[in-house]
């Protein structure tokens, strides 16, 4: 499928090139390549905008391969347990609340997937540090899709604890390690980030989408204005033939000013009115608000646009939402995403 004998060849996209935040920062005590990931400053909105899921997996293996490279070079000194990759992801500040995001969602899936049906044994230990709140919620579902080999070389740490420290250091020389993570060692100019090592990731700028690149590419988007005291409502039925399982889905943004949004649903047989998504003002003029709800047959869902708060200004919306096939795990590990998101705000 890769084609992994060529892929050096590929000239991978920019953002993949400059946004994707990893290091390759040395080897461990046998040999082991040593891998950094500054998770936390990772945009997957903002990369999934730029490149296909495609050629993000493809990149991913293409560093896998680099990684194995590496490890194979040193197993000539050092034995074939330098084969295996130690890696470091710092989750400092991680907002797991992107992950919702329907293409998030199945791009962490397929390439959870993907690894585990290629690189089975590949990894000797992963520190997971500065785990958020609720982290293990998402996690739990996540694991259901790794080995009992992998799962026993993770290693996850609630934010603010330095108990990894020691089992790392206990094969990872400090001098070797970014002081910025709590080793010792420094970039040449000081530099206690190591960028001549890592690249750090960061928000990608907009005027790098593209198009093509993104999961978006066939939704039929809406611009409107919603006046000053008014709402927008648009009407969802699920037929109850439907034999498919349907999740409603949005993806809207506003320009200059935030709006408030909300859904509820009528079941058509009953007549009992829910709240699916409460009512509230969302800054969607900061970013794209995009998610989904699981659907039940024979209701009809009401997405509203609530402008009429707004005495003064008008607001401009481009939006896009439908009924789409749901996919069980995508929309189970989104569902779980939220709730965590949710909880955490509610300071559970």
């Amino acid at each position: 499928m890769w084609n992994v004998d060529n892929l050096e060849k590929w000239d991978a996209p920019r953002a993949l090139r400059e946004y994707l935040p990893y290091g390759l920062i040395g080897y461990d005590n046998e040999g082991s390549p040593v891998i950094v990931c500054p998770f936390y400053n990772f945009d997957i909105w903002g990369m999934l905008h730029c490149v296909t899921r495609f050629d993000f997996q493809r990149y991913l293996v293409l560093l896998l391969e680099r990684f194995m490279q590496a490890g194979y070079e040193q197993s000539k000194t050092h034995g074939p347990q330098a084969r295996q990759l130690v890696v470091f992801f710092d989750m400092a500040n991680f907002n797991l609340k992107q992950y919702a995001w329907r293409p998030a969602a199945e791009c962490v899936l397929s390439t959870v997937k993907q690894y585990e049906s290629n690189y089975p044994e590949l990894l000797k230990m992963c520190y997971i540090v500065n785990a958020p709140k609720l982290f293990s919620v998402a996690f739990n579902f996540v694991k259901r899709f790794l080995d009992e080999y992998t799962m026993s070389k993770i290693k996850i740490y609630k934010n603010g604890s330095d108990k990894w420290k020691e089992p790392l250091f206990s094969h990872v020389d400090p001098n070797i390690f970014p002081k910025c993570f709590g080793g010792k060692y420094v970039d040449e100019n000081g530099d206690p980030e190591c960028k001549s090592k890592i690249i750090w990731g960061g928000k990608i700028p907009q005027d790098m989408f593209v198009e093509q690149g993104t999961e978006d590419n066939d939704k039929d988007y809406t611009e409107t204005t919603i006046n000053k005291g008014n709402k927008l409502k648009l009407d969802f039925y699920v037929d109850e033939k439907k034999q498919e399982n349907l999740v409603l889905s949005w993806d809207f943004r506003t320009f200059d000013y935030d709006i408030k949004f909300g859904i509820y649903s009528i079941d058509k047989s009953s007549g009992e009115k829910r709240s699916e998504v409460a009512l509230g003002t969302v800054y969607s003029n900061e970013m794209d608000e995009v998610g989904f709800i699981s659907t039940r047959p024979n209701t009809t869902y009401t997405v509203v646009f609530d402008n009429s708060h707004s005495y003064l200004r008008s607001k401009r919306l481009r939006y896009w939402v439908d009924l789409i096939s749901d996919v069980d795990d995508i929309t189970e590990l989104s569902a779980q995403v939220q709730q965590t998101d949710i909880v955490e705000k509610n300071g559970a």
